[in-house]
């Protein structure tokens, strides 16, 4: 009798010990919905982040376009002058065709509308609203020049803001016979102040590095 009691004993406890082994642990930790979604989150924020900053990056290079280098050229006026920047940012004409100060950058910036810009000092010609020629180290609507072939191949720059009000003839870039820069509104395109000879050179960096 105590015999069966025992075995009977040690049988519950073998079966309560293999249902305990056969149902699932509730300790077991749950994946969180939260921590899922979070991280969810976390991936769709690191992906916005990377769009804008990849669309940051597309801006700025943008921003950069208006200061695209150009043809490196000299302009011969018909006066006899080659057209030049001093260092201090005046302009004249010279006779020396070696001068780094007589090389610029004609820059397209419209359809046949081209910068102007000194090589050595880095400054644009402009030209203000009475017709005088300046010099400007930021880029404006006063440093665009219409460029127009003229006769025999020679080209006239003319301001794309300013000209007579009443006749609405162009203001020209130009030198005088003694290789001084003319007032825009006294140039007339029909007349050698207003005709240059562009001569490009395909100068390298030492060239221009020996300029600056």
């Amino acid at each position: 009798m105590a015999a069966a009691i025992a075995s009977g004993l040690i049988r519950q406890k073998r079966q309560a010990r293999e249902q305990h082994l056969d149902r699932p642990s509730t300790n077991r930790r749950r994946k969180s919905p939260n921590k899922n979604k979070g991280l969810c989150n976390g991936n769709l924020v690191d992906i916005f982040s990377k769009v804008r900053i990849f669309g940051l990056r597309k801006r700025r290079l943008r921003r950069q376009d208006p200061q695209l280098k150009g043809i490196v050229t000299r302009l011969y006026c018909r006066q006899g002058y080659y057209l030049q920047m001093n260092p201090d940012g005046s302009l004249d004409g010279t006779k020396d065709d070696s001068s780094n100060s007589s090389l610029f950058n004609l820059i397209p910036v419209g359809l046949r509308v081209v910068a102007i810009q000194s090589v050595k000092t880095g400054l644009y010609i402009a030209m203000n609203g009475e017709g005088h020629l300046y010099t400007s180290e930021l880029f404006t609507a006063e440093c665009k020049f219409k460029e127009s072939v003229f006769e025999n191949y020679y080209v006239i720059y003319s301001s794309m803001l300013y000209r007579q009000q009443e006749s609405g003839r162009a203001w020209f870039l130009g030198l005088n016979k003694e290789g001084q820069a003319m007032k825009g509104n006294r140039v007339k395109k029909t007349k050698p102040a207003a005709h240059f000879l562009p001569k490009p050179l395909e100068a390298d960096k030492n060239t221009l590095e020996a300029g600056r």
